[in-house]
């Protein structure tokens, strides 16, 4: 008999599998589906500049208007100043626009992964820690330095 942790881990890899397929989602994290060769510079890019500082976190989790205010203030980066070049803020972006998704008209543009109705979608039923920062992506992400989030702690196996 399966404990009722790991139901409500299959419940949410099912929930989330659903939602997916009826959003058309292309999880790149989780996709195992290469990235198109006019996207790789825009990934690369993102992964080299905003993980010296933080875990980067999947495109997805975001939405689209999110990445844009980041991108086109980087001297106002959560109240630290992010120094790109313009080339890389126009790589970096083509790569977010092609994998986040678009806001709902009535919907507020989130600054914060709590906010996100994304972020929300892919962690149903999950107890976040409070506050959630990209620092506790690690607690149930352990590869997130990696930019892996596939790989899961013993916790959510």
């Amino acid at each position: 008999m399966l404990s009722s942790l790991k139901k409500t881990n299959i419940l949410s890899i099912l929930a989330i599998i659903f939602f997916s397929l009826v959003t058309g989602w292309q999880i790149s994290a989780w996709s195992l589906e290469p990235i198109p060769e006019r996207f790789q510079a825009g990934r690369e890019t993102y992964l080299e500049s905003c993980s010296s500082c933080h875990i980067a976190i999947p495109p997805e989790v975001m939405p689209t208007e999110t990445w844009r205010k980041i991108l086109e203030k980087p001297q106002n980066h959560y109240g630290s100043s992010v120094n790109l070049v313009s080339l890389n803020q126009i790589l970096i972006w083509q790569y977010m626009k092609y994998y986040s998704r678009p806001l709902n008209q009535d919907e507020q543009t989130p600054q914060h992964l709590d906010e996100s109705r994304y972020f929300k979608a892919l962690h149903p039923a999950i107890p976040l820690p409070e506050p959630l920062t990209l620092k506790t992506c690690i607690t149930c992400h352990p590869s997130a330095n990696s930019f892996d989030f596939r790989d899961l702690s013993n916790q959510w196996q």
